[in-house]
């Protein structure tokens, strides 16, 4: 049956302006930027044959190239919606209040660095009250000794005049468990940092869960 013939309160546009977006299934929210869906199934239907197929919706928007049954209109409009999402949150942060809770560094963080199928290191940049500067994604690849380097963590530092920072990288095996790589870099850039009079707040190892703080674990 066509959404069209579907009751009003079960269509997902009417359902979303009538609840709220947070009423919706994923497939519904889905349905929403497909717009219709393929004979014999409607948006719905085939929003959620796309979640059984690709494994859930993160491994699903995950996707570089689309998958078969999503236009280049709705994949954009998809990729459009992560990257406002981001952007919201980039600006929730940079309203000039001091970043008290943890949490809330924890959830802009794997915002940022969550939906990226390769690894990603980045560094937020706080002044002497711990207000948000910048946050930028400073390397990408494998993150170990090699690929991380101190001097450029320190320069980007210098050039924000930031008082602290808090470090993330994320996994992309959805695996927030600290490496000894993990680790060992860490006391390299804390060190490192604190020659030039900065403070390492945190690390955060992005994954499928809530973030790991190595902080929280007594490893800064």
């Amino acid at each position: 049956m066509s959404i069209r013939n579907w009751p009003d309160g079960e269509r997902p546009r009417e359902k979303l302006l009538e609840r709220g977006a947070h009423a919706l299934s994923d497939a519904e929210l889905l349905a929403v930027f497909l717009g219709s869906g393929r004979r014999g199934q409607s948006a719905v239907d085939l929003g959620r044959v796309l979640l059984a197929d690709a494994g859930g919706l993160k491994a699903l928007l995950e996707t570089s190239a689309g998958r078969p049954g999503i236009g280049a209109v709705a994949w954009c409009r998809l990729l459009g919606a992560l990257e406002l999402g981001r952007r919201y949150l980039d600006a929730e942060l940079r309203s000039g209040e001091t970043l008290s809770d943890p949490a809330t560094s924890a959830r802009y963080l794997k915002s940022r660095l969550g939906g990226y199928p390769y690894e990603v290191f980045g560094c937020l940049f706080l002044d002497n009250r711990h207000r948000v500067i910048a946050f930028e994604e400073l390397f990408r690849g494998t993150i170990d000794g090699a690929s991380v380097h101190p001097r450029e963590v320190v320069r980007r530092c210098l050039s924000h005049n930031a008082a602290a920072v808090i470090l993330a990288h994320n996994h992309p095996s959805g695996v927030a468990e600290p490496s000894a790589a993990d680790r060992a870099i860490t006391l390299r850039l804390r060190d490192a940092m604190e020659l030039i009079d900065v403070r390492l707040l945190d690390h955060f190892v992005i994954g499928d869960g809530h973030p790991t703080s190595l902080a929280q674990r007594g490893w800064i």
